[in-house]
C-alpha cells in the first residue's frame, strides 16, 4: 500500500484578510484566540480601520435599546423586529452606577456611543466594550445653566471630539460657553467664553443630535432673526453653521418635529397630531434650502400609542422608529406601517440609539474600566 503524503492547507494571506474582514465584531474577537498572527491582524489598527469601511458600507447599522433596568438589547433592524435571531442582549450597570434616571445618549459616531450620567460623560463601544471616561469641562460648572452635547469625529486630525454647550437661560445678553474635548489630545479647549450667542437650542425630546457632513446639528431658534433655524457646528473647520428650515414646517401646538439622517441627508420629520400624521423631509443638497423637498407622509394610527419619531432608514428602504417609548415601529418605503413591537413593559421610556458596528479604539487609548473597579479586583496582600 503506497503511503499517501501528508500535505498543509495552506490560504494565502490577502485571502484571509479579505474573509476577516467580511466577518462580524463579535466574531472577530473570538478569532483572536486562533493564533498570534491572527490576533495581530485583528488587532491592527488598518485592518479596523478597513473592517469599519466595508461595514459602514454593506450593513445597516443596528439599534441599542438601555432599558429602566439596566438591560441593553441590540437589534439588526434590517430584519424582522420579531426576528430573535437578529438581536442580542448584555447588561450595561457597568457603565451606570448612579441611577438610570440620570442616564441619557449624547451622540454616536463611528461605533462610539457618548453616555452622560449626571455630569459624567462616557463613551463606549458596545460591539468591543472598551470605554472612556470623559473628564468633566469647567464650562458646565454652573448647574443653573442649559447644557448640550455632541460628538463627531474630525477625519481631518483623526480625532474624536466631545463638544460642551452651556448657556444661561435667564441672562439677557445670552452668555453662552462653548468647548471641545479632543481625545487625541485628551483635553478640553473653550473655544467660546463668555461671548453673545444669538441662539437658544431648543431640543423637543431627547435624542441623538445628527453628524452628517463634518458637522453636529441642533436646532435652534434665532434671537435676531426670531425664528427657528438649523444649527451645525462643523468640526474640522472650527465655525458654526446656520441652516434654513423648510418654509412649509409649522410650529403650532399639536406639531412636533426633530432632525435625523435620512438617506445619506440631512432630514426634518414632522409629525402632526390633529391628523395623525409624519411628513418626511430631506434637504437634498446640504446646505441649499431650496433643495428641501417632501418625501413621505406617515400615518401613525397603527401604533397604539399614537405617535412616532423617525428615527433610521434601512439600506432597504424600510424606516425604522420609536414612540418615544419603549416601541418600535418599522415602515416601508411607501410609508406603510410594516410591524411594531414593545420592549419594554415599564412606564419609563428606553434610550434608543444607531450604531455601527467597529473594532475601531479610541485615539489616546481606551482607559477600560474605572480605577476604582479595578482596585476591587486586586488580591490583597
Amino acid at each position: 500500500m503506497e503511503m499517501m503524503k501528508k500535505t498543509e492547507q495552506y490560504l494565502p494571506l490577502e485571502l484571509i484578510i479579505q474573509i476577516l474582514l467580511m466577518l462580524p465584531v463579535k466574531s472577530l474577537i473570538c478569532f483572536k484566540c486562533v493564533c498570534k498572527s491572527w490576533f495581530s491582524l485583528i488587532s491592527d489598527t488598518n485592518f479596523a480601520n478597513s473592517h469599519f469601511q466595508l461595514t459602514a458600507k454593506t450593513h445597516t447599522p443596528r439599534i441599542l435599546l438601555i432599558t429602566p433596568n439596566l438591560e441593553s438589547l441590540t437589534i439588526d433592524f434590517e430584519t424582522s423586529l420579531y426576528d430573535e435571531s437578529a438581536s442580542y442582549s448584555s447588561n450595561v450597570s457597568f457603565l451606570l452606577p448612579q441611577s438610570f434616571t440620570e442616564l441619557d445618549i449624547k451622540g454616536s459616531c463611528r461605533g462610539f456611543i457618548l453616555l452622560s450620567c449626571g455630569s459624567c460623560l462616557r463613551l463606549w463601544n458596545p460591539s468591543t466594550g472598551v470605554r472612556k471616561y470623559i473628564p468633566n469641562s469647567l464650562i458646565d460648572c454652573n448647574l443653573d445653566a442649559c447644557h448640550f452635547y455632541g460628538f463627531g469625529y474630525d477625519e481631518s486630525r483623526d480625532d474624536y471630539l466631545v463638544l460642551s454647550m452651556s448657556y444661561d437661560p435667564n441672562a439677557y445678553d445670552k452668555l453662552t460657553r462653548l468647548g471641545l474635548f479632543s481625545l487625541r489630545a485628551n483635553k478640553w479647549n473653550e473655544i467660546y467664553g463668555d461671548s453673545y450667542f444669538p441662539y437658544c437650542l431648543a431640543r423637543q425630546n431627547s435624542k441623538v443630535e445628527p453628524f452628517l457632513n463634518g458637522a453636529i446639528h441642533w436646532l435652534a431658534i434665532c434671537y435676531d432673526l426670531l425664528t427657528n433655524v438649523i444649527l451645525g457646528y462643523h468640526l474640522m473647520q472650527r465655525e458654526l453653521l446656520e441652516l434654513t428650515l423648510p418654509a412649509d414646517i409649522t410650529s403650532g401646538p399639536s406639531n412636533v418635529y426633530d432632525l435625523w439622517v435620512f438617506r445619506g441627508c440631512l432630514s426634518l420629520w414632522d409629525m402632526a397630531h390633529d391628523n395623525g400624521t409624519v411628513e418626511i423631509w430631506v434637504m437634498e443638497k446640504y446646505n441649499v434650502t431650496s433643495s428641501w423637498i417632501k418625501t413621505l407622509v406617515l400615518s401613525f394610527d397603527g401604533i397604539p400609542t399614537h405617535y412616532f419619531c423617525p428615527t433610521y432608514g434601512t439600506k432597504s428602504g424600510d424606516i425604522v422608529g420609536t414612540d418615544a417609548g419603549n416601541v418600535l415601529a418599522k415602515y416601508n418605503d411607501k410609508g406603510q406601517l410594516l410591524e411594531h413591537r414593545s420592549f419594554s413593559s415599564s412606564e419609563y421610556g428606553s434610550l434608543v440609539v444607531m450604531y455601527t458596528e467597529s473594532l475601531l479604539s479610541m485615539p489616546g487609548g481606551d482607559s477600560g474600566q474605572p480605577k476604582k473597579m479595578i482596585r476591587r479586583r486586586r488580591r490583597r496582600s
